[in-house]
């Protein structure tokens, strides 16, 4: 027996030897190629590809054609698998690569029919490039078809590699529109719902705009919210759930991202810096590949383009970076562009008079292991229909996406812009998801617009809820006068426009910072619209950061951006020490025991700043479930809780003056409600151990991991994640950082003086684990270590020849 069990021992080790010697060869197999010479089909001529120890690309070309067909080479080498899945993302069919799990995604994004779109107006997204598209294209599918095995994943997935097209490269763009931008526009479907529900000095409460924290460009910030009187408003006389839902204490961070600049009057020889870090899902690879383009082009200054920084594998093109002439740089801008049109589909054979036409496109959803899955989609002269209502009616969505002129390769022209006046005209004509661009230029002058389209609304319609019919209700009115009747506008069709959007040149105190946040105010913001903006503390302590020097380097705005500081929880500090002593009950003294020691940041070994923070959220939950229970009692299962990044306005009132009619019905008093919030910090944490060990690290630990890591068993998330790092910094403060969401990318850089800039990028270049830059520079940007922006000397060398 003892020999037999042996033999089964034996056999089964050499079985996993086989199994990992044979991954191993399949891994090897599907390396990009790094030296000695490959034959690329189209060159004009010669192309070398230099590779430094971090595995950044520097591309020389003898033009703008080559260039990006070595570039497009580069990224199927390093990057296919997720290229694919950005367009496969976009085009809703994810399925078709890894089943049947993707189908709802698919569902949700194939109503929007982006490759159909694509395919009818790609010369509008060529923008007159279709040669260096179809170019990129070309070097895409030289450089999978030379790899020896293809990509790895594909052969963990069972499926082969597709070519690649220049509408693929469109629909790569289009992804990030689903990542910046809220496709399904639940934020106001969540708010028009609530709005029907409640009385209105409710709804201004539950659809405040700004706060004390904003730190806008233009205007002032907003105040905290003024409450109404119980003869106004009294949540303890309104419905409540039969049965009320678990507290949702939990805080998603926001897609976006900073940026800010100061100009030559605030550096010691007139140079300009600007820095950016865009705030993304953190995976390995990560999303951006750093690369830098050489080749002459008599549009460029000189003749010759030198540009580099951080391009997206799929785009032909660098994102945000510098050419030595201008820098420039993206946030998300939050905004709003979708709107709601209530509308009444006909009935078969019925005219459109009294109705609305409606157009059916059957989609069939491609399964990888299964049947296809058939799907129709409906659609309006207004858009798509999300949802249809009882009544017979419907709800049709308009997205800035839907629409032609939504996205172009303008973008590209920044890497021949010779200054900032330049740059502004390629902003002019340039469309992605509308971003806060800055762009900074050799003789330090700096400057602030809104790049992307924006709807061109009628004068007079409501940017913020639905459109019924064609009378739109207006804005929500104050508590004090929001008993009366609201007066509606005139909204009609609407389309887009990259044109004369709203900037600001050569600021007269010499910076400009964008979060996320709100950035302007009166027409400008009834032009723009809220899309949801974020809470504008990141953006104020980054100005107030910037206000608190008059001399700058790029160590200087760097520190800025890893600046963990818990400014906007210090008050929250302190009103639980004080409550903790005023009410002197268990779970708040708990709390306030284990945080007296305050660091006031955003540290891994804090852990006052962790208890503080879940309590935070846990009041704010608490409190956001009493000023909507009213419409969670009428809508039941169909009620949705909107985005609260503004909440905060409403609640430091509420939790500093606590008036007995907007208390929620859950409680007795204020003094029940925050130990409650406590009890549930206090029995979730001291579950895992002690108070005074639960440490802020222990809860953001990395978990930044290839896609496909939770697919193989055991080694998995060993072998295809970065490492567990305890991470400093949090979503309130300019170092956002989560376990998985993050800066994708730090930038800081002065154009003409690039030697002195810094640059960090998570997750590494390669997707491949076996490569030398799986993971290259991870740890710098762990830990906030000055990395060059320029490429070090070179590791590997690969020329491509016609």
């Amino acid at each position: 027996m003892a020999k037999w069990l042996k033999r089964v021992v034996v056999l089964l080790l050499v079985l996993v030897l086989v199994a990992v010697g044979t991954g191993w060869w399949l891994l090897r197999g599907s390396l990009a190629t790094l030296d000695g010479e490959v034959a690329l089909s189209g060159l004009a001529a010669p192309v070398t590809i230099q590779r430094d120890n971090l595995g950044v690309v520097t591309i020389d070309a003898a033009n703008a054609d080559d260039a990006v067909r070595a570039l497009g080479y580069v990224h199927a080498q390093e990057r296919y698998f997720e290229m694919d899945l950005l367009r496969r993302a976009a085009a809703g069919e994810l399925s078709e690569l890894v089943g049947a799990r993707a189908v709802d995604l698919d569902k949700r994004h194939r109503t929007h029919r982006l490759r159909a779109r694509v395919n009818e107006h790609l010369d509008a997204f060529a923008n007159g490039k279709l040669q260096q598209l179809r170019a990129y294209s070309d070097g895409v599918n030289a450089g999978l078809a030379d790899l020896k095995v293809r990509p790895w994943p594909y052969l963990l997935l069972r499926q082969s590699p597709q070519t690649w097209t220049p509408a693929d490269s469109a629909l790569t763009g289009y992804a990030m529109y689903f990542d910046l931008q809220d496709s399904t526009d639940e934020r106001e479907f969540a708010l028009w719902k609530i709005r029907q529900h409640v009385p209105p000095a409710l709804y201004a409460l539950l659809s405040l705009d700004g706060t004390p924290w904003d730190a806008p460009l233009f205007g002032e910030p907003r105040a905290d919210a003024t409450l109404p009187g119980p003869d106004v408003l009294d949540l303890r006389k309104l419905p409540v759930p039969a049965e009320p839902k678990p507290f949702t204490s939990k805080e998603g961070p926001a897609s976006g991202s900073n940026n800010f600049a100061v100009a030559g009057a605030l550096t010691g020889d007139g140079r300009a810096i600007i820095a950016d870090d865009m705030h993304l899902g953190l995976r390995a690879p990560n999303i951006w590949f750093r690369v830098r383009l050489r080749y002459p082009d008599p549009r460029a200054p000189g003749g010759k383009v030198d540009v580099q920084g951080f391009s997206l594998p799929g785009l032909p093109a660098i994102v945000v970076g510098s050419n030595g002439h201008i820098a420039w740089a993206f946030t998300n801008s939050y905004a709003d562009t979708t709107d709601w049109k209530q509308v009444t589909p006909c009935k078969p054979g019925a005219a459109a008079t009294s109705c609305d036409a409606i157009t059916t496109h059957r989609e069939a959803i491609r399964v990888a292991g299964g049947a296809p899955v058939d799907f129709d989609v409906k659609e309006t002269a207004w858009g798509p229909i999300l949802h249809e209502q009882s009544d017979g009616k419907a709800l049709a969505l308009r997205w800035t996406a839907h629409l032609p002129g939504s996205l172009n390769f303008g973008v590209s022209d920044f890497a021949t812009a010779g200054n900032l006046d330049q740059a502004l005209t390629v902003a002019e004509h340039a469309a992605i998801p509308t971003q806060n661009l800055l762009v900074a230029d050799a003789q330090g002058r700096i400057a602030w617009r809104l790049l992307g389209p924006l709807p061109q609304r009628t004068p007079g319609c409501s940017t913020q809820h639905l459109v019924e019919g064609t009378e739109p209700p207006v804005q929500p009115q104050p508590p004090e006068t929001a008993t009366e009747a609201p007066q509606p506008g005139h909204c009609s069709d609407w389309n887009i426009s990259t044109i004369d959007n709203p900037r600001l040149i050569d600021p007269a105190n010499a910076r400009l910072w964008t979060a996320n946040a709100r950035t302007l105010d009166g027409e400008a913001l009834q032009q723009v619209g809220d899309g949801g903006y974020d809470l504008g503390a990141r953006a104020q302590q980054i100005r107030d950061d910037l206000l608190a020097k008059g001399k700058f380097t790029e160590r200087d705005l760097l520190a800025i951006q890893l600046d963990d500081r818990a400014v906007f929880l210090q008050r929250w500090w302190e009103l639980l020490r004080s409550e903790s002593t005023r009410a002197r009950t268990p779970a708040l003294q708990a709390l306030a025991e284990a945080s007296k020691t305050w660091e006031g940041r955003a540290v891994a070994n804090s852990v006052s700043y962790r208890l503080v923070r879940a309590w935070r959220l846990a009041v704010v939950a608490r409190i956001a479930d009493g000023l909507t229970a009213p419409a969670q009692a009428a809508l039941g299962d169909d009620f949705v809780m909107p985005k609260r990044a503004q909440l905060e306005g409403v609640v430091w009132p509420l939790v500093t003056q606590r008036p007995a009619h907007l208390l929620p019905r859950r409680y007795d008093s204020w003094d029940a409600l925050l130990e409650d919030a406590a009890k549930e910090v206090s029995d979730e944490l001291s579950a895992k151990g002690p108070l005074a060990s639960r440490t802020w690290g222990e809860a953001n630990t990395a978990r930044i991991c290839h896609p496909l890591a939770k697919a193989i068993p055991l080694i998995g998330t060993r072998f295809l994640c970065m490492p567990s790092d305890p991470l400093d910094g949090d979503h309130n403060m300019p170092r956002v950082v989560a376990p998985d969401f993050g800066a994708s990318e730090r930038m800081v850089v002065s154009p003409g003086h690039e030697a002195d800039g810094i640059i960090h990028m998570p997750g590494g270049q390669s997707g491949n684990p076996l490569s030398p830059f799986w993971g290259a520079g991870h740890e710098d940007w762990v830990h906030g270590r000055p990395t060059p922006f320029l490429p070090g000397e070179t590791e590997y060398k690969l020329t491509l020849k016609p």
